[in-house]
């Protein structure tokens, strides 16, 4: 079946493992009632919240339709999955009756149930504002003032134009904004503030950074290791793995491939839904998503977003950006926050939002999209488009009836934004704020990982291995390569003696394979950034750590390594007949194995920080080259520059140590030119080698070089993380404060010149 007709099937074949886990869930609730009448303890149910005495039973109800075109067989007479209840009545030992019986068991586990209240997600935000300082030191406003909420069971869909600040907005309430911002407000979750990152709420970024050679199972089961804890038995983890494909509707294709480069995969729908459903393994109760329909068809992007909505329905806090939906799609919106240029148009009802814009004077039109009306409203692109259309027949003809062609779009969104601020819709939403606030709820837990640091390295040592396994130009095109130049150099050097000229050819053989032939590693570095990419997803979501991602890359691509050395070396060993003897080869081939791994290791440096592969492969060779010009065989040791190239280049440099061990492994004990030149001489006096440093220990260095490689992979990503941004912080910072007292200089002055300290968003 094709990936199209598999997301067409996607409500039909998820409405019937719904269904099941539901009925479920209520011979869980069943059973629980059972207990407690036992007990003679009042029953507690489900996790809905509504503030004060704004419940509407037509809204119950109304959700309650809706549920039965979601889950089947439920109408408005069924018993909802959730019970409301109001702030003012406190409930204690509440457990998660939205859950099903896997996530609730996985929650028990985790959480002390005791003492535990309320585990829904009320995020609030209040006069929350971002400026980003820009190169020059100048600030733009991005998002103004902005104030709103998300209550659980909802679908609250950020839309805007381009540039409005929707993944802004998205990365603020999630804490993701980047070091060079500045940011204003009040960010509250449950009536606390509290920092988002790192694993307390789930986000699914617009991209999908997945491993392609990996099935749809294997990659949810993969992220069900890393972060489920290591007392849940295998059987458990795979009946929720289970259970998230059925809640995904993934069943169908869970054994296809995701695809890459060379194997064709999932749909881009069934992939979207992937990501979603490795972030909601863990249950959280918070969901961002930016951009989840973005680069999908009307029909994919409509069963993404039902999925969504259905997460939603199931008692979760879920915001999403949405670029431009179709009316299908809006339909599923719940609350809906309008942006233009970092101000809010409107927040409220998403089915109210078509009666606000028609009491401002710009009704929807019949048989349009409310969507495109609302985003050709405060577009300001658009008035290039009817510029460019003046002339046509259908604007002349309608430029009577439609208020927008007789008014700018700067017109209609200041006119658009004086109607909110006085009308009813912000006065409720302000309403509800100052209600939410004031409730404090229960503190969230991370939502990141609970596996032990033994087995998060275990997982991502098999995950790499599979896919480097799987993954052809990952190793084994590169075992390819290196087998062909091993035969070309075998046979240019093939046999080639111990007469005056096989001395040079040595010599020449040696510098190649440790230099060109090793260089040939930084081939590797596209797959690397790949990897880098599906670890910096999961590591901002908080799945694992940066010692066991390092631990675990290292030891998959070992094996490989210690392939492609070890058929190179014997391809180019016993065709050019160098020194015989099993040591001599064995001391060559882990030489050659060595000098890779520690390419290996500071291209995986590189890909830390430049994440394009382009300049990668650019800096990488770079330092390539410079390192081989300080190995001893183009230049000799001792003419090297003293300054700078032989100390310390040259002893940074592998290609030096790996070159004067292979000198003394090939050299030593041989006689050339029919005995009249020893190996000794050579070695000591020609090609300038150490004699009072063994050649195992030259390859010790070059095995402290390979750990010392990864240990240099590992700070990187750790200054990444940690040391780049407080620096663009301090320099942001700096920058706005040079600039404000340049202003307040200049006002103390009189009427000079003073600097723009703020450009106005466009």
């Amino acid at each position: 079946m094709s990936p199209d007709m598999q997301d067409a099937r996607f409500c039909l074949e998820s409405r019937q493992s719904l269904q099941d886990l539901l009925r479920q869930e209520r011979a869980c609730e069943d059973l629980e009632r059972q207990e407690r009448a036992s007990e003679n303890l009042p029953l507690q149910e489900g996790i809905r919240l509504e503030i004060g005495a704004s419940y509407n039973h037509e809204d119950e109800a109304h959700r309650s339709s809706t549920l039965q075109g979601s889950y089947g067989n439920q109408g408005p007479s069924a018993d909802p999955p959730y019970t409301t209840f109001c702030v003012g009545v406190p409930a204690q030992n509440r457990e998660p009756a939205s859950l099903s019986p896997l996530s609730e068991s996985l929650w028990k586990m985790s959480t002390d149930t005791k003492n535990i209240g309320d585990v829904s997600a009320w995020l609030c935000w209040r006069d929350l504002t971002v400026k980003v300082l820009n190169h020059k030191g100048e600030t733009q406003t991005v998002l103004d003032n902005l104030s709103g909420y998300a209550e659980p069971g909802h679908l609250t869909a950020i839309m805007g134009p381009s540039g409005s600040g929707k993944s802004s907005l998205l990365d603020a309430l999630a804490g993701r904004l980047s070091s060079n911002t500045i940011q204003t407000g009040l960010v509250m979750l449950n009536g606390r503030r509290r920092n988002l990152s790192c694993g307390a709420a789930a986000y699914v970024t617009q991209d999908d950074n997945l491993i392609g050679t990996l099935s749809v199972r294997e990659t949810i089961t993969y992220s069900a290791n890393l972060r489920l804890p290591d007392g849940m038995i295998k059987s458990e983890k795979l009946a929720i793995v289970e259970s998230v494909m059925a809640e995904m509707g993934l069943q169908d294709c869970a054994d296809t491939a995701i695809g890459n480069w060379h194997m064709r995969g999932v749909s881009g729908g069934e992939k979207r839904r992937v990501s979603i459903a490795i972030e909601i393994l863990m249950r959280p109760r918070l969901l961002f998503l930016d951009e989840p329909t973005s680069g999908l068809d009307s029909a994919s992007a409509f069963f993404v977003t039902q999925t969504i909505r259905n997460l939603a329905m199931d008692g979760r806090t879920v915001i999403a950006s949405i670029h431009q939906p179709s009316s299908e799609v809006f339909e599923l919106f719940d609350k809906l926050y309008l942006l233009s240029g970092g101000k809010t148009i409107y927040f409220g009802d998403a089915a109210e939002a078509c009666n606000f814009f028609a009491a401002a004077g710009f009704p929807c039109p019949d048989l349009r999209n409310p969507s495109d009306h609302f985003l050709r409203c405060i577009n300001s692109d658009f008035d290039r488009v009817k510029a460019a259309l003046k002339g046509s027949f259908r604007i002349r003809e309608q430029e009577n009836f439609d208020p927008l062609d007789r008014t700018t779009t700067a017109q209609v969104i200041n006119v658009l934004l004086n109607a909110y601020r006085t009308s009813e819709y912000a006065l409720l939403a302000i309403a509800k704020m100052h209600e939410i606030m004031k409730v404090k709820q229960t503190v969230l837990q991370s939502s990141g990982s609970q596996a032990s640091f033994f087995m998060q390295a275990y997982t991502l040592t098999k995950r790499s291995f599979t896919n480097m396994f799987r993954d052809i130009g990952y190793y084994w095109l590169r075992l390819v390569i290196y087998i062909l130049v091993s035969l070309c150099l075998g046979t240019i050097y093939y046999d080639v003696g111990t007469s005056y000229t096989a001395i040079l050819a040595r010599s020449s053989c040696a510098a190649f394979i440790f230099g060109f032939v090793t260089f040939m590693s930084i081939g590797g570095f596209p797959s690397f950034v790949e990897d880098m990419k599906v670890f910096e997803r999961e590591r901002l979501n908080g799945h694992y750590g940066v010692a066991a991602f390092v631990i675990g890359n290292s030891l998959s691509s070992a094996p490989f390594l210690f392939l492609i050395s070890m058929t190179s070396s014997a391809i180019c060993y016993f065709m050019v007949n160098l020194h015989p003897g099993f040591f001599h080869f064995l001391y060559f081939a882990l030489g050659m194995y060595a000098s890779v791994m520690v390419v290996e290791g500071m291209m995986m440096a590189i890909a830390s920080i430049v994440p394009n592969f382009l300049m990668g492969i650019i800096t990488g060779a770079g330092i390539q080259g410079m390192f081989m010009l300080v190995a001893g065989y183009f230049r000799l040791p001792k003419d090297i520059p003293k300054p700078v190239w032989r100390y310390p280049v040259s002893y940074l440099s592998f290609d030096f140590w790996a070159l004067q061990g292979q000198y003394q492994n090939d050299l030593l004990g041989l006689t050339f030119n029919n005995g009249t030149i020893t190996g000794e001489y050579l070695v000591k006096e020609v090609f300038q080698v150490d004699l009072n440093r063994s050649k195992w220990e030259n390859l010790s260095v070059i095995c402290a070089m390979v750990v010392l490689y990864r240990l240099v992979f590992f700070l990187m990503i750790k200054m990444k993380e940690t040391v780049t941004p407080w620096l663009r912080g301090k320099v942001a910072r700096w920058s706005l404060n040079r600039r404000k007292a340049a202003v307040h200089t200049a006002a103390r002055n009189g009427p000079t010149y003073v600097p723009r300290l703020e450009r106005a968003t466009p």
